[in-house]
């Protein structure tokens, strides 16, 4: 029997963030573009391209600690924005895990709920379902933290007063950063918060009218009639039946794909800690070997991917800025390793998948 499906949570982009929060409202914040905020005693992290030696762009930053575990954990995951560097066809990307030990206090005021008036929203509740089917004992599981939600969104369960706190910009480990320089002015794209919903609820009420008006190009494009198509996308098994239609060119990998996200075509990162990632592109294992842990040794697992609507999205007030990609796959370290008085982010894994037919996400 086919094991369950990991549950999925979809990051969508919400409204913009005003000015420069501080404290525990900045980094239990989970946006996209900006600059990344740093955990109590843990260095923001300040990646340089490996190609152009430039300051590297944040793309996402996102709250997610895992339930059961003493640590706020926060990832950003950081992309060269050049033109130049895209050209060259060796964009670069990282990640970087950052953790804390909760401390219980006070809570503090939060910025971004004071804004809005909006509460904070955790992203993976009820994630202590997500269990190893063995018997060992499980690592932990990922309770994500709050983005910018709905009205059923609650707040963090550990913050700490921090407002007054100062920590420095930039790791100092030179592999991982970019020395500060006088009136270098970082890349940044303009940051808005990201909200959270879960996959099934768009999936449970798609319509056909919807459907059919997303994919019209998608069955001009490769010849399969629209009902042969709609039926295979909406079936209930259609996990399973979609490998048995016949599609022009063969590219089935990017079919599912598609079909997949037709319910949420907004969604701009999909998470689903120790699930399957959703491929573009038929993956190898050359391009899709994903290394152990260099810190603790341990196997890294699927964590979340950033999607293609998310590119349009990344805008800046630096002319020449973009990014272009595919889907970017996000494995971390399965222990969620951190050493004792550890003060700097911790490198994590990208996959890279281009786009083959970005005329669909215009």
């Amino acid at each position: 029997m086919a094991a369950p499906r990991k549950p999925v949570l979809l990051g969508l982009r919400d409204q913009a963030v005003r000015g420069r929060p501080v404290g525990p409202g900045a980094w239990t914040a989970s946006k996209l573009g900006g600059v990344p905020d740093a955990l109590p005693g843990v260095a923001a992290p300040g990646p340089a391209c490996e190609g152009c030696r430039q300051p590297l762009a944040l793309v996402v930053q996102v709250y997610c600690p895992l339930e059961g575990s003493p640590f706020h954990r926060l990832l950003h995951v950081f992309a060269c924005a050049r033109p130049s560097c895209a050209a060259r066809g060796a964009p670069s990307w990282k990640a970087f895990r950052s953790q804390c030990l909760q401390l219980q206090q006070p809570e503090a005021p939060d910025p971004q709920k004071q804004e809005s008036g909006l509460a904070a929203e955790n992203w993976c509740e009820g994630a202590d379902d997500w269990g190893s089917d063995t018997e060992e004992e499980p690592p932990p599981q990922p309770a994500l933290g709050p983005g910018h939600g709905s009205n059923s969104a609650r707040d963090p369960d550990c913050t700490v007063q921090l407002q007054d706190l100062r920590l420095q910009d930039t790791v100092q480990d030179a592999a991982h950063s970019v020395p500060p320089g006088e009136g270098m002015a970082l890349p940044h794209f303009l940051p808005y918060y990201i909200c959270v919903v879960d996959e099934d609820d768009y999936r449970d009420s798609v319509s056909l009218d919807h459907a059919h008006s997303l994919l019209r190009d998608y069955q001009q494009r490769e010849g399969i009639g629209m009902e042969q198509l709609l039926s295979q996308s909406f079936s209930s098994d259609s996990d399973e039946k979609y490998e048995k239609t016949k599609i022009k060119n063969g590219d089935q990998t990017f079919y599912k794909f598609m079909k997949r996200i037709v319910a949420c075509q907004e969604q701009i990162l999909r998470y689903s800690w120790n699930g399957e990632p959703l491929f573009l592109t038929c993956p190898t294992s050359e391009n899709t070997e994903v290394p152990v842990c260099s810190h603790c040794g341990g196997q890294r697992i699927f964590e979340f991917q950033l999607m293609p609507a998310l590119v349009s999205m990344l805008r800046s007030t630096n002319l020449g800025l973009s990014v272009e990609f595919g889907t970017i796959l996000v494995y971390t370290c399965e222990r969620s390793c951190w050493l004792q008085n550890h003060q700097t982010p911790m490198e994590e894994f990208c996959i890279t998948q281009e786009d083959p037919d970005a005329l669909l996400f215009k």
